[in-house]
């Protein structure tokens, strides 16, 4: 089988250049989604004060993930779901737990914006718990884990997409359905480093948004209201509530 999830790769005091030379490429591969990352949109700045000791591994990685290649890959050119769980993986190293979880980083990137939501990974206790600061984020899914659901494993194996795979070619959530309906997720671990089958495209499911706040229609009320969503237009409505100025509670799919 070839994938292991579990390899950390640390910055030691005693760093020298090859050492840092791995560090960055163990970050632009594990927070970009393996992509190939030309030398012009490369973070030149932020990799000299890395090697400098100027910032540490963590502040790096808060480099590339509120980076304009990340904010096009990621953030503008994909659905909301898929946006939020690529940051699970990218900077947690796992799948998110469950659909409350899901919501709320959903809820915060609409009302703090995108850099809150990239922070509020990294500024976590989890984060700390796992990384610090000098340890790149790495896939923590290959193995049960003290205090996790045992469907994190298959769901962090879902996100997984091989050696060769490139998180930037699927737009649509590979997870919302699982996650939405409280389901077991199946998966098929790559034996020779390519991509997973994709899941069903979450644009063919309906969702149901809780929003508190003012109407379109009427400015001045404010109330909770609901809107039933087809998922190939719920980019489009987030961003009308946004702009209305509603907070959204909760994001639930409509079986």
């Amino acid at each position: 089988m070839s994938l292991v999830l579990d390899a950390p790769t640390e910055l030691w005091p005693s760093r020298s250049s090859d050492e840092v030379a791995a560090v960055i490429r163990a970050v632009y591969k594990q927070v970009l989604g393996n992509p190939h990352v030309m030398e012009s949109e490369r973070l030149t700045t932020a990799e000299s004060q890395l090697a400098s000791g100027d910032l540490t591994v963590r502040e790096f990685v808060r480099a590339v993930a509120r980076s304009d290649f990340y904010r096009r890959r990621y953030f503008e050119s994909c659905a909301p779901y898929r946006f939020v769980e690529l940051n699970f993986k990218h900077l947690l190293g796992r799948a998110p737990a469950d659909q409350a979880e899901l919501s709320e980083h959903i809820c915060r990137c609409i009302d703090q914006g995108y850099e809150a939501e990239i922070d509020s990974y990294l500024d976590s206790a989890e984060y700390q718990q796992k990384f610090g600061e000098n340890i790149v984020p790495y896939y923590q899914g290959a193995k049960t884990q003290m205090g996790q659901k045992n469907v994190g494993y298959n769901r962090t194996l879902s996100l997984y997409q091989g050696y060769a795979g490139v998180d930037s070619a699927f737009t649509a959530s590979r997870l919302v359905a699982d996650i939405a309906t409280n389901s077991a997720t199946k998966v098929s671990v790559p034996s020779t480093g390519g991509r997973l089958a994709a899941y069903k495209d979450a644009t063919e499911k309906t969702f149901k948004i809780l929003v508190k706040g003012a109407k379109f229609d009427c400015p001045r009320r404010v109330s909770t209201t609901e809107y039933i969503v087809p998922g190939d237009r719920m980019s489009p409505q987030i961003q009308r509530i946004h702009r209305a100025g509603g907070t959204i509670v909760s994001i639930t799919e409509i079986v």
